[in-house]
């Protein structure tokens, strides 16, 4: 068949179109009263933030009037990081786009469809179909919709995905297998924003049938900024790429969506229509097809009129499949949008992309490309999925989540972008070859890079592109030692602060709404600069870089920003006995949570960067400071030990009411840490971190949805869910993965699956939030933060499945997995 075909998958996220979810939940959280009273000044100081940020057109960085509730529609996106990405719904849909930097368009727009015509040998047309379950559009009513949904099947295995569509009356099966360039340590073709979509066509009658797919699509991307500027079409010839294109621009920045198939000689043929109105009724282009089952183009322009309507247009490939045989079309599609702006309009911006592909035909260039080079990515995402999904001893459910949750690395508002201070950056600098990489905190938390968040999610990338996670941590570095006197309130008390303290590890690199890069530290309700976990997790941070890259020269350009945060934390030692207290207000990730006094969490993240600091320090032959940090450790474990070991687990803090003795489910986030880079119990009793997990396993995960839901973040002693707050009371879906990975480097294997397992089965069979995966849970139907970076700590647990088995390589490494594979539903 000239290219190979590649079978649905045994595992991933698999449904019929027609499916529906068992339960439907929302954003609508009604706070308990004592929670409400805790949270009143800060909502009021909200409302005049919102108002003032409101009034000069900003988008609203948390936006809390118009929260995103989950469509249950979601499949695979498309495009590589960095470079945009388009949605597509398990049913075929092109939906939620990303294509404005942080900015998300929720619209589903009709008119982008796979159409299948069939024709017979005496040139009749038999069959004539959109491939959509879509029964009454608005528009283009002439077009037949309403393929049957239990006549479909889809599977989803980021960053692929399979939709297979029977055509019973005509003994046909076709199946559209959706391709991005989403590969591991590839760092050119991982950047393209483009994919491929394979339709393979499989003839089981006794006759001849010419197949044809159009692929028609329109500009826009559904948003009130696509009735903005001049819109046009134009026809492409790259080789055996023919394709049409759509000139357009996005608040000023110019887009050019390319879609093209590719012919073969004596096999496929391909023809376009330049443009058609997708508010219309589609007569004319239906009418075509099913005349002649492709497109006259000796009618068509070139290059439409410019227009500042929508306008769409299409692409048709046609082949003759022979009875008992099978055949296959290739489409492309691409979006070039080289240069990006921020709210502020500073400076344009160039995608890391255009190093590669630039000028006006790169959208066509692209595409093409795309077509030559989509088996060979193929390839390598088998190679890579391959130990994954042929291990045995892993659950079917988690083959799926692994991947897919990974969705959040192009989907997550992602930016790849050239680096223009190239020339003002050290040879050595990561950022010199592979640029600027960012991210969101989450679809509707728009900040960059929010580091307390990006530490548990940086697994992904320090496996998968540990240049881009090198890149990250260069910035950080740098921002640490900037300084900006801006005045800024804070919501949550009130108090007046400075945008960014020469000396901090900032929250985030910036909003989209305002210039990211320059101004930092968006995040508008604490002082961060006050805050304790991000320091520590700066340190161990770096460690982490070392251990999976073993660049003894980046730990050296780290070194004196480490002593410079590990400074700036020991302030936070009030009584000198190398323990860090916290502040009394919610001043680390669980930004609702207040911690006073040591705690288990800050504390534990601050001797666990105190150790990689010893350690580091140690590396690098600075006996001095290692000398010192050591002291400081030595006296900092026994504190540790001796204000929060209370016989059973760690105390949440060392506060004077009963919360003090909340059972944490991220108490031992320190210890996970030092677990993942190769550490074992020189920190952290292991008789104790055993005893603190069982703790948490037996009461926030069992004791809570009957351990079918995670791990509740907060669990109180006496029995119940610690509602002291309202995230005490949430499950935090990266947290219960990270939890998981060290219950695996911990040996508790059938605990960690069972915890993790809740998360997958809520989030992908029970409530159809796939591919959007929430930063947290609530116990009865309440999400909160759709599309979280978070989640994607998933891969820790396989950073820790990797340890585990090259520790035991005989092949138990699943001890005590004898039930995993029961279903949380039995």
């Amino acid at each position: 068949m000239g290219g190979r075909v590649r079978e649905v998958p045994k595992y991933g996220f698999k449904v019929r179109l027609d499916h529906e979810y068992p339960e439907k939940w929302s954003q609508k959280l009604r706070p308990k009263f004592k929670q409400t009273i805790q949270m009143m000044p800060l909502a009021v100081r909200y409302v005049f933030y919102y108002t003032n940020v409101s009034r000069y057109g900003r988008p609203v960085l948390m936006d809390y009037f118009n929260m995103r509730h989950g469509q249950q529609i979601y499949g695979v996106p498309i495009g590589g990081l960095g470079g945009g990405s388009i949605g597509r719904g398990f049913r075929g849909e092109f939906c939620r786009y990303a294509l404005l930097p942080g900015l998300y368009s929720y619209h589903v727009i009709p008119a982008n469809q796979f159409i299948l015509t069939v024709r017979d040998v005496n040139g009749n047309t038999i069959y004539n179909q959109v491939l959509s379950t879509k029964t009454k559009p608005k528009h283009l009513r002439s077009w037949k919709w309403g393929f049957e949904g239990n006549k479909a099947s889809y599977t989803g295995l980021y960053p692929r995905s399979w939709t297979t569509y029977e055509v019973e009356e005509l003994e046909l099966k076709l199946t559209c297998r959706q391709v991005s360039p989403v590969i591991p340590h590839d760092y050119k073709d991982s950047s393209l924003p483009c994919a491929v979509f394979v339709w393979d066509v499989v003839n089981r009658s006794n006759r001849d049938l010419r197949i044809a797919i159009t692929f028609t699509f329109q500009s826009g991307c559904a948003s009130k900024e696509d009735a903005q500027g001049d819109k046009w079409t134009e026809f492409f010839e790259l080789d055996e790429s023919r394709g049409t294109m759509i000139h357009q621009e996005f608040r000023g920045m110019p887009c050019t969506y390319a879609i093209s198939s590719r012919t073969r000689p004596d096999d496929v043929g391909v023809t376009r229509m330049i443009g058609f109105d997708p508010r219309g009724n589609g007569a004319v282009l239906w009418q075509r097809l099913q005349n002649a089952g492709r497109f006259d183009e000796s009618a068509e322009p070139r290059i439409s009129s410019k227009t500042r309507k929508p306008i769409a247009t299409a692409v048709c490939a046609d082949t003759l499949v022979k009875a008992g045989s099978s055949g296959f079309l290739e489409f492309s599609l691409a979006w070039h949008m080289p240069k990006i702006q921020f709210f502020f309009k500073k400076k344009d911006h160039l995608r890391y992309y255009t190093q590669f592909f630039s000028g006006e035909k790169a959208g066509p260039e692209i595409c093409r490309y795309a077509l030559s080079q989509y088996e060979r990515w193929e390839d390598e995402i088998e190679r890579w999925q391959k130990s994954v999904l042929e291990d045995p001893d892993l659950p079917d459910w988690y083959k799926s989540a692994i991947f897919n949750e990974l969705y959040f690395v192009s989907d997550g508002g992602s930016l790849w972008l050239s680096t223009d201070e190239s020339n003002e950056l050290q040879p050595d600098d990561p950022r010199r070859r592979y640029g600027r990489f960012a991210y969101l905190e989450g679809h509707e938390y728009r900040m960059y890079n929010t580091y307390d968040v990006h530490f548990y999610a940086a697994f992904a990338l320090a496996q998968l592109w540990p240049n881009l996670e090198a890149c990250i941590q260069y910035e950080f570095r740098d921002s640490v030692h900037a300084e900006d006197q801006q005045r800024l309130q804070g919501l949550y008390d009130g108090s007046k602060r400075h945008r960014k303290v020469k000396g901090s590890v900032p929250h985030d690199i910036g909003d989209p709404g305002e210039e990211p890069f320059d101004l930092i530290n968006a995040y508008p309700i604490h002082d961060v600069s006050q805050w304790r976990d991000l320091n520590s997790k700066f340190v161990l941070s770096c460690y982490r870089i070392y251990f999976f890259n073993r660049n003894l020269e980046q730990l050296r350009d780290f070194w004196s920003t480490i002593k410079l945060v590990l400074e700036h934390s020991l302030t936070f030692d009030e009584d000198n006995d190398g323990l860090i207290e916290n502040g009394g207000f919610p001043d680390q990730t669980y930004d609702c949570w207040v911690m006073s006094g040591p705690s288990a969490y800050c504390g534990g993240l601050w001797i666990a960067a105190l150790h990689c600091a010893v350690k580091m320090a140690e590396l690098l032959g600075e006996s001095e400071d290692e000398a010192r940090y050591k002291g400081i450790l030595d006296r900092g474990k026994v504190a540790f030990q001796d204000k929060l070991w209370n016989g059973k687990y760690y105390n949440f803090d060392c506060g004077k009411d009963e919360s003090k003795l909340s059972i944490m489910s991220d108490q031992l986030c320190g210890h996970w840490l030092l677990r993942a880079c190769g550490f074992s119990y020189e920190v952290f009793p292991q008789d104790r971190v055993r005893s603190s997990l069982e703790t948490v396993f037996q009461n926030n995960v069992m004791k809570y949805k009957n351990g079918q839901q995670g791990a509740v973040n907060g669990f109180s002693p006496t029995g119940s869910i610690d509602y002291s707050c309202i995230q005490s009371e949430e499950m935090w879906t990266g947290v219960a993965y990270g939890l998981a990975a060290l219950l695996i480097h911990e040996g508790m294997i059938e605990e960690a699956f069972r915890t993790a397992e809740g998360v997958y089965r809520t989030v992908y069979e029970k409530i159809g939030m796939g591919f959007e995966t929430p930063e947290a849970l609530y116990e009865h139907k309440v999400y909160r933060a759709i599309g979280y970076m978070r989640p994607l700590s998933i891969w820790a647990m396989q950073h820790a499945w990797t340890m585990r088995k090259a520790l035991d390589p005989v092949g138990d490494a699943n001890d005590g997995m004898t039930e995993i594979n029961l279903t949380l539903s039995s």
